[in-house]
């Protein structure tokens, strides 16, 4: 029996976020999410999409002169075969990153991705759903990325990398929410805070139009 994904788009573009973040990079977004944040710029991934097997999938990406790919959504991980199509990457030779929200297990992802790991601050509204025994599969590649809406969510990360160690794991990616939180005012957070963090903004936004989907 063939494995199946809903996919809600396949597209080639800059990456915005992230130590990748400037480089060219295929996007896999797969269809459904657990979550709502209140920010969320992706909401026409909860539905529809299209089936795609493992092979249509590398069909499609091949048309493409990449070799690094991201799987995102929604919330990739909630589809069983999202785990055999980081698998298929990898034995292709692709470098892999994951972009997940931070509520779902993390163990089954194959040891060469890398896991950026969106832990969702209190502004979002879902605070609650952050599982942080991810932390325990975690390893020096992969990213944890906090988005912040204002001073709360600020305060808030710096407590749990403080509290998590989270400065002793992996990057620390710092983001403000787009349009909610001024880059200056967040930029001078981080410098007063002391903490090693890496500041970035959605440079895809910039490049393009804030609302154009599939870039």
């Amino acid at each position: 029996m063939k494995t199946i994904l809903k996919i809600t788009e396949i597209f080639y573009s800059i990456q915005g976020e992230s130590v990748f973040s400037g480089l060219p990079c295929i996007f896999i977004r797969l269809t459904g999410c657990n979550l709502r944040c209140s920010y969320c710029d992706t909401e026409y991934a909860f539905y529809d999409g299209k089936i795609f097997s493992l092979d249509d999938i590398l069909l499609e990406i091949r048309r493409y002169p990449c070799r690094l790919v991201e799987i995102t959504g929604g919330e990739p991980m909630l589809q069983y075969g999202c785990i055999l199509l980081m698998t298929r990457l990898i034995d292709e030779n692709y470098t892999v990153l994951l972009e997940t929200g931070g509520s779902i297990p993390l163990d089954r992802v194959p040891e060469k991705v890398i896991k950026v790991v969106d832990f969702k601050c209190p502004s979002s509204g879902m605070e609650k759903k952050n599982r942080w025994d991810i932390l325990d599969h975690l390893n020096p590649r992969d990213e944890l990325k906090f988005v912040i809406g204002d001073r709360l969510d600020f305060d808030w990360t710096i407590e749990k990398i403080k509290c998590h160690h989270l400065d002793t794991r992996c990057e620390i990616l710092i983001s403000p929410v787009f349009g909610a939180l001024d880059y200056k005012t967040l930029a001078t957070w981080v410098l007063d805070s002391g903490v090693s963090l890496r500041f970035q903004i959605q440079l895809h936004k910039h490049i393009w139009s804030p609302d154009t989907i599939g870039v």
